[in-house]
């Protein structure tokens, strides 16, 4: 690659400074550079070749929930900022553009750019003073090098495993399908998503590359003599287009990203209870009687189960599965099996692969069409390795594949009663470098942007059930995908592994997704792939999942044994309590959910999130923040009894949700914590709405003052029109011990529990 160390400026281009860019003073330029302020907070950076840009179109951006169309957003599209006006300021050797509350200063030689809020003199990120940019002239590579310094700590870029803390750590933007990946050191995982927050000294930042081709992030890994602290970009292929977050806090920059790429979808009510899905049942010849033994399980356990996952062993022939295909042995009625559950009060959902086998029985329908990715060289269909042999994946920027999923939906599943379809194995790992799409009319090679399809077919999954049933809001989940996969639903940690390490790191794992705006998430209950769990571990697992957005208890064991509630009769107390408690707290995550939907705000957050002022709360990765009113410090050990858990500094305290006791903020305190209780706090001066008996109760926490306050989210559930007919009920603890509720519209009978005293 060429390091372009020398910058011409071309004048301003409307709001933006445009500059040539070479790689010496007497060089001819290589590539154009764009920098533009697009909002206060808002800065991006566009690098152009002279042949234009390796892919003009991208999927992740959407600021305002301005939706892009299947055929993606132009590059060039600035739709949705509110774009403040800009000054313009030329010096000796460099170039000033101010718009908002922010500004870029841009030297020309080196050329680099260095970022500024309003009224600093101090730049919250710069590019690294020796050699910043970097292109390739015979391939597609390029990066982009920023300064370090101590002390910064680095969080986001998604489903990536390991600590909190991603300092010091290269990550692979890439994804596979890693069954069974160790949550603290595997990768590359499911998602490719190049966003990352910087928190240090002068505040935090954000960065986010719009690319969806194969790179690498690398936060502190390299160490290089010739050049002080950086940390590093590198894309072997695309453009080089990215988006400044100008912060100055975490929170502000996660809730921005979020806004950024669109936002999170509010899901339905029904979706935030307790889920079962395995692999195992479908895949049994008698796989009908199990889900009747299931449901009949579930009311003799006295288990609430609102709805169940079909593994994708619904559709197969033999060993091997066929998407849209029902296997008539196993289920002869499917409409029967579906009205079956919902009967039970258990919804429907389906899984769903983008990978037609080699043998499908509609494959040459399939070829006829020219719905699948292609070999760009023979026109053939690219061939790709997939579980059950290989096979040749749909593609998701041809119309006519999009027409011919969603029939398949509508006719195989919906019109059966399934409810909601599970998009899953959808990695697109097609390896051939010849591999081309359709683009919309518009072919482009399939390394550009393979997440893309991932995230089109969850686009389509949502799209096809809102037009199914358009007073409803749609549920869908997707494994795959990049930034603004968020916007259409669920997503999830994959298909972890069976161990006590799995609980650590995959909290702080679901701490980073939800910091890099995937706000409806959680992780597969007990462990999807190893050795069964014992009841200890069980216990555990069920008691870890239990305060995530999502709990469903997924699993594939070589032995067979199915992980199930109760799988271990020892620990069913236990393990229902833990259930029980998801199942109180359903109003209160309710509420979080369309928080997070209308206002960018993660419902599963680090503590440092709600409490910037305590050093403390910055170094905890083995609790999080259930909302703002919840802490929750899962036991995490082996053989613990007890759980030592950091209390962040508030006044008047937290009090212990089992027992009342109130322990004051800013210590570490040692609790109870045998099997079947998890250990949660409730924070001072909060009223929480919970289901007690069917009825909603407000759980009151007095604050010091003897005050509190919350609030509650009202609509039927399910609505597609949540935005126009929910109602946002505010809780008040008055002086007189009671509470009262205002709001819009009739309000709710709410009975009144006071916990932890005054």
């Amino acid at each position: 690659m060429k390091a372009l160390t020398h910058g011409r400026f071309r004048g301003l281009d409307g709001h933006a400074a445009r500059f040539d860019l070479a790689a010496g003073p007497d060089a001819p330029a290589l590539a154009s550079l764009r920098v533009a302020i697009l909002e206060a907070d808002i800065g991006r950076v566009t690098l152009e070749r002279p042949e234009g840009a390796r892919l003009d179109r991208g999927w992740a951006i959407a600021p305002n929930r301005v939706e892009p169309p299947f055929e993606g957003r132009p590059r060039a599209s600035e739709e949705g900022f509110a774009i403040p006006p800009a000054t313009l300021a030329e010096t000796d050797g460099s170039v000033t553009l101010a718009a908002g509350g922010l500004r870029a200063e841009i030297r020309l030689a080196p050329f680099g750019i260095a970022w500024y809020r309003d009224g600093e003199t101090v730049p919250f990120l710069r590019d690294r003073p020796t050699q910043a940019y970097y292109l390739s002239r015979r391939t597609g590579a390029l990066a982009h090098s920023m300064e370090r310094h101590e002390g910064e700590r680095h969080y986001g870029l998604g489903d990536k495993a390991g600590p909190l803390d991603r300092t010091g750590r290269r990550f692979a933007i890439d994804a596979v399908d890693p069954c069974g990946y160790d949550a603290e050191l595997s990768d590359p995982l499911y998602k490719m998503l190049p966003f990352f927050i910087v928190d240090g000294a002068r505040g935090a930042h954000g960065v986010f590359y719009d690319n969806l081709a194969l790179a690498s992030v690398d936060l502190g890994c390299t160490l290089d003599n010739y050049h002080d602290l950086f940390r590093s970009y590198r894309a072997e292929d695309g453009d080089l287009d990215y988006y400044v977050l100008a912060g100055p806090t975490v929170p502000d920059v996660s809730r921005r990203f979020s806004w950024l790429t669109g936002g999170q979808a509010f899901p339905p009510r029904w979706t935030l209870g307790f889920a079962m899905t395995t692999m195992t049942i479908a895949d049994a010849p008698d796989a009908d009687r199990r889900i009747t033994a299931f449901i009949e399980d579930c009311r003799r356990h006295g288990i609430r189960c609102d709805s169940f996952h079909f593994g994708s062993g619904y559709t197969s022939i033999g060993h091997r599965r066929y998407v849209f295909n029902w296997n008539r042995d196993k289920f002869p009625d499917p409409a029967g099996t579906m009205a079956r559950l919902k009967a039970a009060g258990m919804v429907p959902v389906t899984n769903i692969k983008p990978c037609l086998l080699d043998d499908h029985p509609r494959l040459d329908e399939a070829r006829a069409k020219g719905i699948l990715v292609r070999d760009g060289e023979t026109g053939a269909p690219a061939v790709a390795q997939f579980w059950d042999g290989l096979g040749f994946h749909v593609d998701f920027t041809n119309p006519a594949g999009r027409a011919w999923w969603a029939d398949g939906i509508r006719t195989a599943l919906l019109d059966y009663g399934v409810t909601a379809v599970w998009s899953d194995n959808n990695e697109f790992e097609i390896w051939d470098e010849d591999a081309e799409v359709e683009g919309d009319g518009r072919p482009y090679r399939q390394a550009l942007a393979r997440p893309a399809q991932a995230l089109l077919m969850h686009k389509l999954a949502y799209e096809t059930q809102a037009a199914h049933d358009p007073d409803r809001r749609p549920y869908t989940i997707t494994r795959a995908g990049g930034a603004g996969i968020a916007r259409y639903g669920q997503t999830w940690s994959g298909d972890n592994e069976t161990a006590w390490k799995t609980l650590r790191f995959n909290l702080t794992q679901g701490l980073n997704m939800s910091l890099s705006g995937l706000h409806n998430i959680g992780h597969d209950v007990g462990g999807f792939h190893g050795p069964s769990p014992g009841p200890e571990l069980f216990c555990r697992f069920v008691e870890f999942c239990a305060l995530w957005p999502r709990m469903v208890m997924n699993s594939w064991k070589a032995s067979g044994i199915v992980n199930t509630p109760w799988m271990h009769p020892e620990v069913l107390p236990q393990v229902k309590a833990a259930m029980d408690l998801r199942h109180a707290l359903v109003p209160y995550l309710y509420t979080q959910m369309w928080r997070a939907a209308a206002a960018d705000v993660p419902v599963v957050r680090p503590l440092f999130w709600d409490f910037p002022a305590d050093p403390a709360a910055r170094d905890v990765e083995d609790a999080f923040m259930f909302g703002p009113d919840v802490l929750v410090a899962p036991v995490l050990e082996e053989g613990a009894t007890t759980r030592h858990v950091t209390l962040p500094a508030h006044p008047g305290g937290w009090v212990d949700w089992h027992d009342g006791t109130r322990h004051p903020g800013g210590r570490t305190v040692e609790v109870p914590a045998p099997l079947g209780r998890l250990p949660v706090f409730l924070r001072a001066g909060a009223i929480l709405p919970i289901d007690e008996t069917g009825g909603l109760t407000a759980l009151v926490v007095p604050g010091h003052d003897g005050t509190a306050t919350g609030s509650l989210y009202l609509d039927d559930g399910d609505t597609a029109r949540w935005r126009e007919t929910g109602r946002l009920i505010t809780l008040t603890l008055g002086a007189d011990g009671t509470v009262t509720a205002a709001g819009e519209g009739d309000l709710p009978a709410l009975s009144t529990r006071i916990r932890g005293g005054a």
